[in-house]
């Protein structure tokens, strides 16, 4: 197994730009991809979260900057624009905000990094061993910085 199956692509000194390279080409093809598309509306933004948000971005390996991040998310929504078949001059407020406050609701690029971190912390719990100590002593030391009485607390926040 490469890195490649694992859908990241670094150096032996951890210089992950090629897998942020490789990420953004994607997410540009999967919105390209459906431009000027014949698909309903549904379709489009169903083959672009497949296509583009499909791509995991090693959030565990990579330190993603606040940049990237936005310039993932403009390119994510500009896809949305697309499926819908909307000028780029629309609002974006429809893409962004939840479903209960907005027409629309889209997979941002935040939102995979957040289910990818916890995935990741989730197969790290599973065994008995130094990582999941580390893991706890960080989540511990989480909570009292952030003033929080249980992990139930910043996963509320979350879901919000």
């Amino acid at each position: 197994m490469t890195s490649a199956d694992l859908e990241y692509w670094g150096t032996r000194n951890s210089d992950m730009k090629a897998t942020k390279e490789v990420v953004t080409q994607k997410i540009m093809a999967a919105r390209d991809l459906i431009k000027c598309h014949p698909l309903t509306s549904e379709l489009a933004t169903g083959l672009f979260t497949s296509k583009g948000m499909g791509v995991r971005f090693s959030s565990a390996l990579i330190e993603w900057s606040e940049s990237d991040l936005n310039d993932l998310k403009r390119w994510c929504v500009q896809a949305y624009k697309n499926a819908w078949h909307f000028p780029r001059s629309t609002a974006s407020a429809p893409f962004i905000f939840p479903k209960a406050h907005a027409d629309m609701e889209s997979t941002l690029p935040m939102e995979v990094l957040t289910q990818e971190l916890l995935l990741y912390a989730e197969r790290c719990m599973q065994h008995e061993d130094v990582v999941k100590w580390i893991l706890l002593a960080g989540l511990n030391r989480t909570l009292d910085k952030w003033l929080c009485d249980s992990f139930a607390e910043p996963i509320e926040e979350i879901e919000l």
